[in-house]
Protein backbone atom coordinates (compact mmCIF):
# COMPACT_ATOMS: atom_id res chain seq x y z
CA UNK A 1 0.00 0.00 0.00
CA UNK A 2 2.73 2.54 0.90
CA UNK A 3 4.74 2.00 -2.55
CA UNK A 4 1.22 2.03 -4.37
CA UNK A 5 0.92 5.38 -2.26
CA UNK A 6 4.64 6.92 -3.23
CA UNK A 7 4.24 5.70 -6.60
CA UNK A 8 0.53 7.93 -6.77
CA UNK A 9 2.57 10.94 -5.21
CA UNK A 10 6.05 10.50 -7.79
CA UNK A 11 3.66 10.34 -10.78
CA UNK A 12 1.11 13.48 -9.15
CA UNK A 13 -2.06 11.68 -9.58
CA UNK A 14 -3.42 13.75 -7.48
CA UNK A 15 -7.05 12.04 -7.11
CA UNK A 16 -5.19 8.41 -6.11
CA UNK A 17 -3.25 9.94 -3.33
CA UNK A 18 -6.35 11.25 -1.82
CA UNK A 19 -8.47 8.73 -2.28
CA UNK A 20 -5.59 6.38 -0.69
CA UNK A 21 -4.70 8.59 1.86
CA UNK A 22 -8.72 9.01 2.78
CA UNK A 23 -8.82 5.31 2.81
CA UNK A 24 -5.91 4.69 4.91
CA UNK A 25 -5.06 7.90 7.26
CA UNK A 26 -1.40 6.18 8.30
CA UNK A 27 -0.50 6.69 5.01
CA UNK A 28 -0.19 10.73 5.71
CA UNK A 29 2.62 9.32 8.56
CA UNK A 30 4.55 7.11 5.60
CA UNK A 31 8.19 7.33 4.94
CA UNK A 32 9.90 6.52 1.55
CA UNK A 33 12.85 3.95 1.69
CA UNK A 34 14.96 7.22 2.47
CA UNK A 35 12.75 8.53 5.43
CA UNK A 36 11.05 11.25 3.62
CA UNK A 37 7.77 11.96 4.40
CA UNK A 38 5.16 11.95 2.22
CA UNK A 39 5.15 15.89 2.16
CA UNK A 40 9.08 15.66 1.51
CA UNK A 41 8.54 13.41 -1.04
CA UNK A 42 6.22 14.94 -2.98
CA UNK A 43 8.33 18.56 -2.70
CA UNK A 44 11.28 16.51 -3.77
CA UNK A 45 9.37 15.12 -7.20
CA UNK A 46 7.99 18.77 -7.57
CA UNK A 47 4.94 17.62 -6.84
CA UNK A 48 4.13 20.80 -4.82
CA UNK A 49 0.18 20.79 -5.21
CA UNK A 50 -0.19 16.74 -3.92
CA UNK A 51 2.17 18.43 -0.68
CA UNK A 52 -0.35 20.88 -0.45
CA UNK A 53 -2.89 18.03 -0.70
CA UNK A 54 -1.71 16.21 1.97
CA UNK A 55 -1.53 19.11 4.11
CA UNK A 56 -5.19 19.71 4.00
CA UNK A 57 -6.24 16.05 4.65
CA UNK A 58 -4.35 16.10 7.97
CA UNK A 59 -0.53 15.30 7.27
CA UNK A 60 1.39 17.08 10.33
CA UNK A 61 4.19 19.60 8.53
CA UNK A 62 7.18 19.29 10.88
CA UNK A 63 10.31 21.85 10.50
CA UNK A 64 11.70 20.08 7.69
CA UNK A 65 8.64 20.10 5.87
CA UNK A 66 7.91 23.65 6.67
CA UNK A 67 11.45 24.68 5.47
CA UNK A 68 10.90 23.15 2.31
CA UNK A 69 7.36 25.06 1.45
CA UNK A 70 8.98 28.14 2.46
CA UNK A 71 5.95 28.09 5.31
CA UNK A 72 7.95 31.26 7.62
CA UNK A 73 4.86 31.19 10.53
CA UNK A 74 4.98 27.58 10.99
CA UNK A 75 8.77 27.68 11.06
CA UNK A 76 8.59 29.86 13.82
CA UNK A 77 5.77 28.20 15.72
CA UNK A 78 8.02 25.23 16.16
CA UNK A 79 11.46 27.28 17.11
CA UNK A 80 9.65 29.25 19.57
CA UNK A 81 8.80 26.49 21.15
CA UNK A 82 11.90 24.43 21.15
CA UNK A 83 14.48 26.46 19.33
CA UNK A 84 17.15 23.79 19.85
CA UNK A 85 15.35 21.89 16.72
CA UNK A 86 16.72 24.45 14.29
CA UNK A 87 19.66 22.17 14.87
CA UNK A 88 17.90 18.92 13.87
CA UNK A 89 18.33 16.89 10.77
CA UNK A 90 15.78 15.18 8.54
CA UNK A 91 15.52 11.66 8.58
CA UNK A 92 17.20 11.43 5.25
CA UNK A 93 20.04 13.50 6.37
CA UNK A 94 19.14 17.33 5.29
CA UNK A 95 18.99 20.32 7.32
CA UNK A 96 16.39 22.66 7.95
CA UNK A 97 17.94 25.63 6.30
CA UNK A 98 19.64 23.68 3.24
CA UNK A 99 15.59 22.97 2.37
CA UNK A 100 14.65 26.22 2.78
CA UNK A 101 17.91 27.52 0.50
CA UNK A 102 17.49 24.52 -1.99
CA UNK A 103 13.66 24.81 -2.81
CA UNK A 104 14.40 29.41 -2.88
CA UNK A 105 12.81 30.52 0.68
CA UNK A 106 14.86 33.28 1.45
CA UNK A 107 12.61 34.43 4.36
CA UNK A 108 12.51 31.17 5.88
CA UNK A 109 15.95 30.50 5.45
CA UNK A 110 16.77 33.90 7.48
CA UNK A 111 14.44 33.17 9.68
CA UNK A 112 16.69 29.81 10.74
CA UNK A 113 19.38 31.83 10.30
CA UNK A 114 18.21 34.24 12.70
CA UNK A 115 17.23 31.11 15.33
CA UNK A 116 20.78 30.02 14.94
CA UNK A 117 20.96 27.40 12.32
CA UNK A 118 24.49 26.18 11.39
CA UNK A 119 24.68 26.94 7.67
CA UNK A 120 27.90 24.95 7.66
CA UNK A 121 26.47 21.96 8.98
CA UNK A 122 26.61 19.33 6.07
CA UNK A 123 23.72 17.02 5.68
CA UNK A 124 24.17 13.43 7.04
CA UNK A 125 24.15 11.46 3.87
CA UNK A 126 26.16 11.07 0.48
CA UNK A 127 25.80 13.83 -1.11
CA UNK A 128 27.54 16.49 2.40
CA UNK A 129 25.81 19.83 1.22
CA UNK A 130 25.98 22.46 3.25
CA UNK A 131 23.22 25.95 3.12
CA UNK A 132 25.68 27.07 0.54
CA UNK A 133 25.31 24.05 -1.56
CA UNK A 134 21.95 24.18 -1.73
CA UNK A 135 21.34 27.61 -2.58
CA UNK A 136 23.65 27.54 -5.67
CA UNK A 137 21.68 24.29 -6.77
CA UNK A 138 18.64 26.10 -6.11
CA UNK A 139 20.44 29.27 -8.08
CA UNK A 140 19.11 32.01 -5.41
CA UNK A 141 21.65 34.64 -5.14
CA UNK A 142 19.67 36.21 -2.18
CA UNK A 143 20.10 32.96 -0.18
CA UNK A 144 23.97 32.48 -1.28
CA UNK A 145 24.96 36.00 -0.04
CA UNK A 146 22.58 35.38 3.34
CA UNK A 147 24.51 32.25 4.14
CA UNK A 148 27.93 33.85 3.37
CA UNK A 149 26.95 36.75 5.78
CA UNK A 150 26.03 34.46 8.23
CA UNK A 151 29.27 32.29 8.17
CA UNK A 152 29.38 30.10 5.37
CA UNK A 153 32.74 28.54 4.34
CA UNK A 154 32.84 29.76 0.68
CA UNK A 155 35.10 26.83 0.30
CA UNK A 156 33.45 23.81 1.55
CA UNK A 157 33.24 20.34 -0.22
CA UNK A 158 30.55 18.61 -0.77
CA UNK A 159 30.04 15.25 -2.51
CA UNK A 160 32.94 14.36 -4.80
CA UNK A 161 34.47 17.41 -3.77
CA UNK A 162 32.52 19.62 -5.31
CA UNK A 163 32.67 23.10 -4.33
CA UNK A 164 30.10 26.30 -4.89
CA UNK A 165 32.88 28.44 -7.23
CA UNK A 166 32.75 25.03 -9.45
CA UNK A 167 28.96 25.39 -10.08
CA UNK A 168 29.93 29.33 -11.34
CA UNK A 169 32.40 27.79 -13.22
CA UNK A 170 30.51 25.11 -15.10
CA UNK A 171 27.72 27.55 -15.78
CA UNK A 172 29.58 30.64 -16.39
CA UNK A 173 27.39 32.53 -13.58
CA UNK A 174 29.48 35.85 -13.45
CA UNK A 175 26.70 36.97 -10.65
CA UNK A 176 27.30 33.57 -8.53
CA UNK A 177 31.50 33.41 -9.03
CA UNK A 178 31.61 37.68 -8.32
CA UNK A 179 29.87 37.06 -4.86
CA UNK A 180 31.38 33.95 -3.88
CA UNK A 181 34.84 35.42 -4.69
CA UNK A 182 34.40 38.36 -2.39
CA UNK A 183 33.99 36.15 0.30
CA UNK A 184 37.19 34.04 -0.14
CA UNK A 185 36.24 31.30 -2.92
CA UNK A 186 39.25 30.31 -4.51
CA UNK A 187 38.32 29.29 -7.99
CA UNK A 188 41.70 27.38 -8.01
CA UNK A 189 40.81 24.92 -5.77
CA UNK A 190 39.85 21.02 -7.15
CA UNK A 191 37.12 19.25 -6.90
CA UNK A 192 38.06 14.97 -6.53
CA UNK A 193 38.22 14.85 -10.13
CA UNK A 194 40.89 17.25 -10.17
CA UNK A 195 39.52 19.94 -12.03
CA UNK A 196 38.69 23.09 -10.85
CA UNK A 197 36.39 26.05 -11.56
CA UNK A 198 38.56 27.17 -14.12
CA UNK A 199 39.07 24.04 -15.56
CA UNK A 200 35.52 23.07 -15.52
CA UNK A 201 34.49 26.29 -17.53
CA UNK A 202 36.64 25.81 -20.20
CA UNK A 203 35.18 22.13 -20.51
CA UNK A 204 31.82 24.05 -20.95
CA UNK A 205 33.27 26.19 -23.62
CA UNK A 206 33.23 29.26 -21.83
CA UNK A 207 36.80 30.65 -22.60
CA UNK A 208 35.94 33.93 -21.95
CA UNK A 209 34.82 33.24 -18.59
CA UNK A 210 37.38 31.05 -18.01
CA UNK A 211 39.80 33.86 -18.91
CA UNK A 212 38.24 36.29 -16.49
CA UNK A 213 38.38 33.89 -13.65
CA UNK A 214 41.95 32.69 -13.77
CA UNK A 215 43.12 36.60 -13.61
CA UNK A 216 41.14 36.22 -10.10
CA UNK A 217 44.26 36.11 -7.44
CA UNK A 218 44.55 33.10 -4.69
Amino acid sequence: MEQAFFDAIKAGRLDEVQSLAASHPALLRARDANGASAILFSIYNGQKDVAEALISLGAPLDLFEASALGRVERIEEILRADPQRVSEYAPDGFTPVALAAFFGHADAARALIATGADVRAPARNPFKVQALHAAVAGRNLDIVKAVLEAGADPNAQQQAGFRAIHEAGTNANRALAELLLAHGADPFLPADSGKNAIDLAREKGHMDFASWMEQQKR
